[in-house]
């Protein structure tokens, strides 16, 4: 193998994979991609502004008297109180999300929508938030009444249950409201996709294909689901401006998801987020409320019209740990970058693919700039990752490269 492996050089092979980009392309690519950095920040401002505005015009403590007026029963009133603070934070916050949901994909030739079709799917958004609200802040709104002060600790564990389910029922009940799933046709490429699954135990009874292709340019496959909802699929996008080997690669890295157990793990670093979060909303909210809820009308932890609180430091705290949380993505995503190049073992589909990605992915960031920046590897990193897999198996990639 070394032998093999000093007659071609994975750097050099990099850098002309790395070379294809240039000019005009690599320059939208990396303004689109570093424009973003910024949309972090002022994403933040922006619904930190919507939840301060709520709260300042006592709008909050006008929707918890309307919930408290129309429902009796004061476990529900939560769930009433999140139709108009949802629909109300949505309407502040729409300028923004214009702009950087549509207009912006647009200017990027990123977006197949027309602003109507674009318009329906944020509406039906808008009702999946409203009811996840309410089955959330009825859960929280519980905890805090019966244990007032270990709230945070059992309000962490019940979100850690409710994003289970979430993950569980996705791929069935949430994701076909956006999408149109059917099952992938018999041929070449399904059945590539079916023997890596059954070789690495992937329940692999139904591929679905996706229509994303009404909706975005970008390329994406998933292994979604917990127990009996797993499911792979794959958008449409990806089958028709990819090759065979491409998206093999793809799909390898997809079932290292499943394989090296990334879903059960997130959801474990999230449940440690949601106990360090929910700690600190019980350290620090009561303390704001003392000082500012009779200017805002806000009685306490328990009172719904808190919501706006709990929400500006949710957000804070989030934007605070956006490189933590890039981290424990990027590290998974590594992970199924390596497991997918074994598992397809096509190191030049996997390079060509993130050349593909570079339309709306800087190719080529600094050190420091992907770790706090990038919640996948870039470009650059991805690609030397599959040169210097190549450069391992050399001869099995050439013994191949032959027999085609």
């Amino acid at each position: 193998m070394a032998a093999a492996a000093t007659t071609f050089d994975p750097e050099a092979a990099t850098q002309a994979y790395l070379a294809t980009v240039k000019g005009a392309a690599r320059v939208k690519s990396d303004g689109y991609f570093e424009g973003g950095y910024w949309l972090i920040l002022w994403g933040a401002i922006v619904a930190i502004l919507s939840d301060f505005i709520i709260l300042q015009s006592r709008l909050s403590a006008r929707f918890r008297d309307w919930a408290t007026r129309v429902c009796k029963w004061r476990w529900l009133v939560p769930a009433l109180y999140v139709i108009p603070y949802t629909i109300i934070g949505t309407l502040i916050m729409l300028p923004w999300t214009i702009y950087t949901c549509f207009i912006r994909e647009k200017q990027y030739d990123l977006m197949n929508q027309s602003f109507a079709d674009w318009a329906l799917d944020q509406s039906k958004g808008l009702g999946v938030g409203i009811i996840s609200a309410a089955v959330m802040f009825v859960i929280i709104f519980a905890v805090i009444r019966k244990s007032p002060k270990l709230w945070w600790l059992w309000g962490a564990v019940a979100m850690s249950a409710v994003l289970a389910l979430t993950v569980m029922i996705s791929p069935v009940y949430l994701a076909p409201l956006f999408n149109t799933y059917t099952e992938m046709k018999p041929g070449p490429v399904r059945d590539r996709i079916v023997a890596m699954a059954t070789a690495n135990h992937v329940p692999a009874e139904h591929i679905y294909v996706f229509d994303a292709s009404k909706q975005t340019k970008r390329i994406s496959a998933n292994v979604s689901g917990l127990g009996p909802t797993v499911r792979i699929s794959l958008n449409d996008n990806l089958l028709n401006r990819t090759t065979p080997a491409q998206t093999a690669a793809v799909m390898g890295h997809e079932l290292g998801h499943y394989v090296l157990g990334h879903i059960p793990r997130m959801m474990a670093m999230f449940t440690v987020l949601f106990l360090l979060a929910f700690w600190l909303l019980s350290r620090i909210a009561p303390a704001i409320i003392a000082r500012r809820g009779e200017r805002w009308d806000v009685h306490g932890i328990s009172d719904p019209a808190v919501i706006p609180l709990f929400g500006i430091l949710a957000t804070t705290f989030l934007f605070v740990l956006t490189p933590v949380t890039n981290t424990m993505v990027r590290i998974n995503e590594s992970e199924a970058d390596a497991f997918g190049l074994e598992a397809a073992r096509e190191p030049d589909g996997f390079a060509q693919t993130a050349l593909a990605i570079s339309e709306y992915r800087k190719l080529e960031p600094g050190p420091i700039e992907e770790a706090l920046f990038f919640d996948h590897p870039s470009g650059a990193t991805r690609i030397r990752m599959a040169m210097n897999w190549k450069a391992a198996h050399l001869a099995e990639v050439e013994a191949k490269a032959k027999a085609k």
